[in-house]
């Protein structure tokens, strides 16, 4: 979560002038009390409000928010069917925590679990192991410390001592560097180069040793939204045990990925079928086409998930694993992944991610035809795809290009790639599912509206570059 301080100096200062402001149609009783009475914005009141005026006073401020469906920044989904919003709301008062309390909500985890296993192939779905959480953040965490514990073990007569390495691309997701700063973690990152924006198979093997606990695979990288090569990287740590000896295991980070390619990239083997694939995990609440927040972590068998880290907590007269960095949370989210997978089935989900990659690919060949544009991805393995401006443009750039798009109401990030390629700014689109043509004809609409302007610029805008950050959402 984001940290947050209490009001600076200045709003202090100005406190008891610096009040809400009150519609005088908000008093229920009487229309004019209100206007004397408007709360605080950073102490309590000290009294209560009316519920309707509470709730006008915190929708009108939430108007100047963005909309979410025009967000082509997150991958996080903005719409789902009315039924599910009403089967969210009778379960948001349920605590996941309590499995005891809510057997039936624990039970459609459990079938959650399965499903997931079956889609990626487990060698024996009946035994394979996972757990729903916040989201991948979490689910990365979790799989991040089974890899360190399965190292300490091996390497009892080394650690504490040696510092153990997670060997991943530049381009992982922010929730990495977390980990590895969390657990103390040497992070070894293969850098971008040239036109490979993503991990690469032998760079990987060749910053392993005796102290990397595992490699992270991305099925869909957050910059660019390129599959990374998962079979050549397993291929590339086989060769690595032969010559050898040590044993690497793959942790593949499908938040996006591992819910789209089992749809519509079936004959790519990326997952539990190749057998140095430990454990993968996914966002629901991306492709997995839910609300946030749900994300799910599995491994491949029982022995992959060192029994340490389990809690047992009594379920039904029975015992019931948990593996988990949060603790209460609503079982909201949970049941609405499971209404979706009962809803789509594998054809409806395979229909809903081939529609959204249809689109994307139809965005990205008509950025593609402007001459001012350069695509880098062309949205056909995630629905996303990234593009920066061409060669000879030198009076706009992608983040003029980015804020002009926000005045008409889009969302659409721009922002610099990493280490190696820092000379490489981008724009980058993500479609989801509610994200339709019609609404892509829109968006290449006011496209076409505000080139003539940028390219009577004289150069592109000035700019903090300290704020030209990736979106890893």
């Amino acid at each position: 979560m984001a940290l947050h301080k209490g009001a600076d100096e200045s709003s202090d200062k100005g406190e008891e002038h610096r009040r809400l402001s009150l519609n005088p149609f908000y008093g229920t009783a009487d229309p004019v009390s209100g206007m004397t009475t408007a709360p605080p914005t950073h102490r309590l009141p000290d009294g209560p409000l009316p519920s309707m005026t509470a709730y006008r006073l915190v929708h009108d401020e939430l108007m100047l928010d963005g909309n979410s469906r025009l967000n082509l920044a997150t991958f996080v989904t903005t719409w789902m069917e009315p039924q599910a919003g009403v089967l969210m709301s009778e379960c948001r008062d349920k605590n996941m925590i309590d499995k005891d309390e809510y057997p039936r909500t624990a039970e459609l985890e459990r079938r959650c679990v399965a499903m997931l296993a079956d889609l990626w192939n487990a060698p024996d779905p009946a035994n394979t192991v996972g757990c729903s959480t916040t989201g991948s953040s979490e689910a990365c965490m979790l799989a991040g410390m089974a890899l360190k514990r399965r190292w300490m073990k091996r390497n009892a007569d080394r650690y504490p001592g040696a510092r153990p390495n997670l060997v991943m691309g530049i381009n992982v997701q922010v929730c990495w560097d977390k980990f590895c700063n969390f657990w103390e973690i040497e992070p070894r990152l293969v850098p971008m180069e040239g036109e490979r924006f993503h991990l690469d198979p032998q760079a990987a093997a060749d910053l392993c040793d005796e102290n990397t606990i595992g490699v992270v695979a991305v099925l869909g990288s957050t910059f660019d939204g390129s599959y990374e090569p998962v079979a050549e990287v397993c291929a590339a740590l086989d060769a690595l045990q032969e010559r050898t000896g040590l044993d690497v295991p793959v942790h593949v980070d499908g938040a996006s990925g591992a819910m789209v390619a089992p749809f519509v990239d079936e004959d790519l083997v990326w997952d539990f079928r190749l057998p140095r694939v430990a454990s993968i995990n996914t966002s629901g609440h991306k492709y997995g086409l839910v609300y946030p927040g749900v994300g799910w972590a599995l491994w491949r068998s029982p022995e992959l998930l060192p029994e340490e880290l389990v809690f047992r907590v009594n379920y039904l007269g029975g015992d019931m694993p948990t593996f988990a960095l949060n603790f209460s949370r609503p079982g909201a989210q949970v049941v609405a992944q499971y209404y979706t997978f009962l809803r789509l089935g594998r054809a409806g989900y395979r229909a809903v991610q081939q529609t959204t990659r249809d689109v994307a690919r139809l965005l990205a060949d008509q950025f593609e035809a402007i001459d001012d544009f350069r695509l880098l991805t062309h949205g056909d393995e995630l629905p996303v795809f990234a593009l920066t401006t061409a060669p000879d443009v030198k009076n706009f750039d992608v983040f003029d290009v980015s804020r002009r798009l926000r005045e008409r109401g889009w969302l659409v990030p721009a922002y610099t790639f990493p280490k190696n390629r820092e000379d490489l700014s981008v724009l980058r689109i993500v479609c989801r599912n509610g994200f339709s043509s019609d609404l892509g004809a829109l968006l290449m609409e006011s496209v076409h509206d505000l080139l003539p302007e940028l390219r009577r610029q004289s150069h592109p805008l000035e700019r903090d570059t300290t704020t030209a950050t990736a979106f890893h959402h």
